[in-house]
């Protein structure tokens, strides 16, 4: 898989205290399918990569196990989430959780806007 451009919408996440029905309906709806993303279960998360029926992935679907409320956010990638939660904070957002040096995955965070909508940034894992 290539990496999108930087500063681009390249991944949405479903998160909810109820995975499997989650999965039940957006597959039943939308004809998604879902598969353990093996990584994130070493961690001890339930994370599930979400593709439209040909392979590639597009999303998660994040089993909180209600440590996070339910929602669904956009991703953008950036080259540095420390960076780009430092640079949120400056401009009125707040950084709600944020991930660096994540050894199973890529560094996260989870912020708001000015007007408290969520949202997350990731940059890719280094190869």
């Amino acid at each position: 898989m290539s990496t999108p451009a930087f500063n681009t919408v390249s991944w949405f996440e479903v998160a909810t205290d109820d995975p499997e029905s989650a999965e039940r309906f957006y597959g039943d709806l939308f004809g998604w399918r879902f598969t353990v993303d093996e990584e994130s279960v070493g961690g001890g998360l339930d994370y599930r990569i979400i593709d439209y029926g040909d392979g590639r992935p597009s999303g998660g679907l994040f089993g909180t196990k209600g440590q996070f409320p339910n929602h669904g956010i956009f991703t953008v990638v950036v080259e540095d989430v420390a960076a780009a939660c430092d640079k949120t904070e400056s401009l009125g957002g707040k950084v709600i959780f944020r991930k660096l040096g994540n050894a199973s995955g890529p560094d996260f965070a989870y912020m708001t806007d000015t007007s408290g909508n969520l949202f997350g940034v990731f940059s890719p894992a280094t190869e």
